[in-house]
């Protein structure tokens, strides 16, 4: 079963599981998706104001021309994406969410939340993540270069590499011992 109109307005939308399917052209305001599934779908110029995704599972999906503006996921896998295929994405947030192999490449999304959350191998290549809030988020493998962390909030966040050299840091925030990492480019001995 798929979106059968072309707007949704304060609704909430349950248990709807599409795969290899193609939503095109539809604007969902004020929604709410719980326990929804969407593996390997185009979302090709659709619109997500104010909507939460609870329990979802998104994976490998293109939304190609779509718009994402205040926007939350709560505890769902949002698996795969390619973000940088969307027209406009602000005020983003993710919470215990599993975000692995996401690209987020030369995207703007100042103030973005990933709070708990595993975002191992996700691409932040040129991304704008100022004052970003990344509070205890797994980044094991993740790429981040030429990227604008300042005043980013990485407290209890943990297996990131983040090159001082080629990334911004000022003001950004780090605990020990993880901050310990930014020092292994700088070619330095610490005894």
């Amino acid at each position: 079963m798929g979106f059968t109109k072309s707007n949704y307005y304060q609704e909430t939308i349950t248990k709807i599981t599409l795969s290899k399917e193609t939503v095109a052209e539809v604007e969902f305001e004020e929604c709410e998706f719980k326990d929804c599934s969407f593996i390997d779908c185009k979302f090709g110029k659709c619109r997500f104001i104010s909507c939460k995704f609870d329990g979802c599972m998104m994976s490998a999906v293109i939304p190609t021309g779509s718009r994402f503006a205040e926007v939350t996921f709560v505890n769902s896998k949002v698996i795969g994406v390619d973000w940088t295929k969307v027209q406009h994405m602000e005020e983003i947030s993710f919470e215990n969410c599993q975000i692995n192999y996401s690209n987020f490449s030369q995207l703007k999304l100042p103030k973005i939340k990933m709070i708990s959350c595993e975002a191992k191998e996700a691409y932040f290549t040129e991304t704008d993540l100022t004052e970003g809030d990344f509070t205890n988020t797994d980044f094991e493998r993740s790429v981040f270069l030429k990227t604008n962390l300042t005043k980013a909030n990485f407290k209890g966040a943990r297996n990131y590499y983040i090159d001082a050299r080629h990334n911004t840091v000022k003001k950004a925030h780090f605990s020990l011992p993880e901050a310990l990492s930014l020092l292994s480019s700088l070619d330095v001995v610490i005894d």
